[in-house]
C-alpha cells in the first residue's frame, strides 16, 4: 500500500499527465511535474516511504536493474502506460559516456544532486563527410523479463548539435525521437528524477554505438546480421529496498560533502 508521500506523489503525476495528448504538451507538463517532485524537500520523504516498503517493493523491482547505458535504475512509481517514475544514480569515475539514442515516448529529467553532462545530435550528410562514425541499431524490448533486442540497421553518420552540463536544480525534456546521451559530470555520484510519459509509445528505440572515444560497449559493435538480445538483471526486493535507502542517505547528505 502506498503512503502518504506515495499517494501525493502518484495524484500530481495523474493530474499533471492524464490530461495532455500531444507529444509538446507531455514534454511540458512532464517536465513541470519533475521538477516539483525532485525537490529535495519532496523527494527525500518519498524516498524513504518507498524504502520502508510502501508502494509496490515487489512490483518496482521487478524494473530495477543496473542499466547498460551507466548507471542505476530504481523505478518508484509505476502508472502503467501513462507514466513512470525514477531515480537513475550515476557513478563518478567510470569513464564512459551512455551511446547515443532516442527513447520511445518523452520524458523530462531533473537533477537532485551532482551534475550530468549532456550532448544532443542529429543526423549528419554522409555523402559531406560530417559527423562522426556510428554503427545504428533498432532495440526492442523481447521476452518475459523485458530484455533488449538490438537488431542491426546499418552505419550512420550523427552531428553533435548541442553540449550541456545540468547541474542540481537543472533539468530538461525532449519528445521521444531527440537523439542524446548524457554522463556522470561530478565528483561525487549524480541523482536525476526521470519521469517516463505517454501510452502511444514507439515500438523501438535507435541506438548508435561506438560514436566517439569514451562510449559505452552497451551494444555490440561487430558487423553483426541478426538481432542480438541483452539481458536485464532486475534486482531482488530486498536489494531494491536497500537501494533506496542508501539514496535516501545519499539524498541527506549536505551535498557540499
Amino acid at each position: 500500500m502506498g503512503g502518504r508521500h506515495v499517494q501525493d506523489a502518484t495524484k500530481l503525476l495523474e493530474e499533471s499527465l492524464d490530461g495532455p495528448g500531444r507529444d509538446d504538451e507531455l514534454v511540458r507538463a512532464a517536465r513541470v511535474a519533475v521538477a516539483e517532485l525532485g525537490a529535495i524537500e519532496r523527494l527525500l520523504p518519498l524516498v524513504r516511504e518507498l524504502a520502508s516498503g510502501a508502494g509496490d517493493p515487489s512490483g518496482c523491482a521487478l524494473l530495477s536493474y543496473r542499466h547498460v547505458l551507466g548507471f542505476d535504475k530504481l523505478l518508484l512509481i509505476d502508472g502503467g502506460p501513462r507514466h513512470m517514475l525514477r531515480a537513475h544514480v550515476w557513478h563518478p569515475g567510470r569513464g564512459t559516456r551512455e551511446d547515443i539514442h532516442n527513447h520511445r515516448s518523452p520524458l523530462a529529467s531533473y537533477v537532485v544532486r551532482g551534475a550530468l553532462g549532456m550532448e544532443l545530435y542529429e543526423p549528419a550528410d554522409p555523402g559531406a563527410g560530417q559527423g562522426v562514425a556510428a554503427a545504428w541499431y533498432r532495440e526492442s524490448l523481447t521476452g518475459e523479463e523485458g530484455d533488449w533486442l538490438l537488431e542491426p540497421a546499418g552505419g550512420a553518420r550523427l552531428r553533435l548539435v548541442q553540449s550541456a552540463r545540468y547541474t542540481a536544480g537543472s533539468g530538461y525534456a525532449l519528445p521521444p525521437h531527440v537523439l542524446h546521451r548524457a554522463w556522470c559530470d561530478s565528483e561525487g555520484p549524480t541523482v536525476t528524477l526521470f519521469l517516463e510519459t505517454g501510452s502511444g509509445r514507439r515500438r523501438y528505440t535507435d541506438v548508435f554505438a561506438g560514436a566517439g572515444a569514451g562510449t559505452t560497449t552497451a551494444v555490440p559493435v561487430a558487423d553483426d546480421t541478426a538481432g542480438r538480445a541483452v539481458a536485464k538483471k532486475p534486482l531482488e526486493v530486498n536489494d531494491y529496498l536497500a537501494e533506496l535507502s542508501a539514496l535516501a542517505d545519499l539524498l541527506a547528505q549536505d551535498p557540499a560533502n
